[in-house]
């Protein structure tokens, strides 16, 4: 792929647009980048890469930008806006920063998707890997950009990769050596513009594969599992509740891998992720370093040692035996869901922020069910609150800061209750992201701590 005095362009400037200006730049291509955000928004590197010959295009998209250029490279999230639509049907080649970097990477790709679970499954992949003896490295949607890795790539080398829908959308040549699909459920409709749309792009990681590759599928996600009739990798299932062969399964509340031959990995006992649905993500785990070879008693020990993900399910702090959890990053329904299923004891649930087209009425028997009160705060609180009300006698009530929630969680719990931060919407009408939503929840609790230990109310 001849990248030299191309005309490219970069849509969003955030830490993938930066990692493409180095690439691209390397390569001798002439670097645009169209930003939404005023320059005065930007980062302050915004001047090195003015230095080295990038264009800024800020406060706004320009046609003719798009219109003139060879190709474009879309940060991931940047919705298909009508500058991008046009240049798409003019024939200008859009692909993502994913697809660039696979087409100058040594070593392979271990490619981890679906709609909930996924950076805790990434992660976890890589430990085992790593403490295998395995040359993995952690990429993609999780922090690190893929095409970062490209100068230093080798033949040996797994990039255990997390990949958004948003990612999968303009990929064209990528192919993984082992696909990940670990569930799929309504999630960024607002972007996609229908379920369909959505399960297609998380479903492209699959249909790029070949006969020689290996994909492991949901066995208990009916969507997920359905799939393996049309793709041509070789299928291994995990599943909660079934056994399945070639994978992971539970018996005797022990998880198993087999591929011929069956193997004892860990006692479900010993993982020390709460909920159910981290054993999914355990059992896909554990089939990744079954398939790269890494010994049951060190994958055992791995995830014995693994504590979690910041902002997943995170035990944040106890306060007169009630007891807080951020789990900032239940963004969807779906997630929000698996969330509440991780509990025994009742439950108080702050939910809100901005909507992603979800179906809160999904919500309504598990809060029924297992929740004392609902505290809806953001912009999505009254659609929350008619998708709750009909028929359900679990009190809602409105805040209006992450502090009122706080302590009006505090205020409604019971000891050996909890409060639980799983919004099921996204942070941006309040946060940059759910990062900062989750730091924020976490201050406030530690400032109520530490207000009830002074004040002594």
């Amino acid at each position: 792929m001849e990248l030299k005095g191309r005309e490219t362009l970069i849509v969003g400037f955030g830490k993938t647009g930066e990692e493409l200006c180095h690439f691209l730049l390397n390569r001798g291509a002439h670097v645009t980048v169209s930003e939404q955000r005023e320059a005065e928004q930007l980062s302050e590197k915004i001047g090195f890469w003015k230095d080295r010959g990038v264009v800024f295009e800020t406060g706004g998209h320009h046609r003719e930008t798009f219109l003139s250029a060879h190709m474009i490279f879309p940060s991931p999230g940047v919705p298909m806006i009508a500058e991008l639509e046009e240049a798409m049907a003019k024939g200008v080649e859009v692909l993502s920063e994913i697809e660039l970097a696979f087409r100058f990477l040594k070593g392979r790709v271990v490619g981890i998707t679906g709609t909930n679970g996924k950076s805790t499954t990434t992660t976890l992949s890589n430990n085992i890997l790593h403490d295998g003896g395995i040359k993995s490295q952690l990429a993609g949607n999780i922090g690190t950009p893929l095409i970062s890795y490209v100068e230093e790539s080798e033949d040996d080398h797994i990039y255990v990769t997390e990949l958004s829908s948003f990612q999968l959308e303009y990929v064209q040549q990528f192919r993984a050596y082992i696909s990940v699909l670990l569930n799929v459920s309504p999630d960024h409709l607002d972007w996609h513009g229908s379920f369909t749309n959505y399960f297609e792009a998380k479903k492209h990681l699959l249909d790029l594969q070949d006969k020689e590759d290996i994909t492991i599928l949901n066995r208990d996600d009916p969507l997920v599992w359905n799939l393996r009739g049309e793709i041509k990798p070789k299928v291994f299932g995990f599943s909660r509740s079934h056994r399945v062969t070639p994978g992971c399964f539970i018996e005797k509340d022990w998880i198993v891998c087999t591929n011929g031959k069956e193997e004892r990995i860990i006692h479900k006992s010993d993982i020390p992720l709460r909920g159910v649905h981290n054993q999914e993500n355990v059992m896909s785990s554990m089939l990744i370093g079954f398939l790269f070879g890494v010994s049951s008693q060190g994958m055992r020990e791995t995830i014995k040692s693994f504590e979690g993900l910041e902002h997943r399910l995170e035990e944040v702090a106890s306060l007169q035996n009630v007891v807080f959890y951020n789990d900032s990053k239940a963004t969807n329904v779906g997630a929000t869901l698996k969330s509440l299923q991780s509990f025994d004891r009742k439950i108080i649930l702050i939910l809100g922020g901005r909507d992603k087209g979800g179906n809160f009425e999904l919500l309504k028997k598990p809060v029924e069910e297992r929740v004392k009160k609902v505290l809806l705060i953001g912009e999505a609180k009254e659609k929350i609150a008619r998708a709750l009300k009909n028929g359900n006698e679990v009190p809602l009530e409105s805040v209006s800061s992450l502090r009122e929630a706080v302590e009006q969680g505090f205020a409604a719990a019971s000891p050996g209750e909890i409060v639980l931060l799983a919004p099921a919407c996204t942070s941006f009408d309040m946060f940059q992201n759910f990062e900062e939503r989750g730091q924020e929840f976490k201050r406030e609790i530690f400032a109520l701590i530490d207000r009830v230990k002074t004040q002594g109310y």
